[in-house]
């Protein structure tokens, strides 16, 4: 169990396979089982998953939606924040959490990991977007786990604390 308790935002396509979806449940459960609360964009695939994974250990969920309607949030959301924002909520997704786990996605995932690096937080990846060939400024570590991913972050949170 970490020291201190963070928020994690996990960011991760909408549409996601069966695999996928295990994956983001398999993360979600990591992060609620020590204790630190996900942030996700608050509706289906995975973020439904990883919120669904982290309320098995009895961990707390916020969903950041892109509509006006706080009922719009998947069921496993505790606390759903409307934005009415659209796609531009995916900065608040990033804004939010004090770490970012990006797993598979599309092109919303990829605007929410330049988001991270725009608000200097630490990125960890696991099967998502490749932007190491890029000059983007953004120190995204990529691992093979869920496990491993939640070490990642603990690990850049504590150096930078």
């Amino acid at each position: 169990m970490p020291t201190m308790s963070h928020r994690i935002s996990v960011i991760g396509g909408g549409a996601i396979t069966d695999d996928q979806r295990e994956l983001a449940v398999a993360v979600g459960r990591e992060l609620g089982a020590r204790g630190h609360t996900v942030v996700c964009g608050g509706r289906g695939g995975t973020m439904a998953a990883v919120c669904r994974g982290a309320k098995t250990q009895d961990g707390e969920t916020i969903g950041i939606l892109p509509g006006d309607d706080r009922a719009a949030a998947n069921d496993y959301v505790d606390v759903p924040i409307a934005t009415g924002l659209g796609h531009a909520r995916n900065a608040l997704v990033a804004l939010n959490g004090d770490a970012v786990i990006a797993l598979a996605g599309g092109v919303g995932t990829l605007t929410e990991i330049g988001f991270a690096g725009i608000y200097d937080r630490p990125v960890v990846g696991l099967e998502t977007h490749d932007v190491s060939d890029l000059d983007l400024g953004i120190a995204l570590e990529t691992v093979e786990t869920p496990e491993a991913a939640v070490d990642a972050v603990e690990r850049a949170l504590e150096d930078r604390s």
